[in-house]
């Protein structure tokens, strides 16, 4: 897993390129996995604090999609 990039560092067709066939993901699962794989992330996110965008988070097959503050991060599978 490596962090690709973030919605702010790419253009809206990119953006859209990169959202295509996204399905919810447990956000649970998702912040375990970014705490094993991207400590960095993890912390300098606080993931262990309420998220209130959790809901929206997503994953397609190339991505995983945290979505933090508003931020969409992609994270390559």
């Amino acid at each position: 897993m490596e962090l690709e990039c973030t919605c702010c560092q790419i253009t809206l067709a990119e953006w859209e390129q990169k959202m295509k066939h996204t399905k919810p993901i447990n956000y649970k699962w998702l912040v375990n996995k970014i705490k094993k794989h991207l400590p960095q992330l993890y912390e300098a996110l606080c993931l262990n604090f309420y998220n209130p965008w959790e809901g929206q988070c997503c994953r397609n097959k190339q991505y995983y999609i945290l979505i933090h503050s508003g931020i969409e991060y992609f994270i390559r599978k």
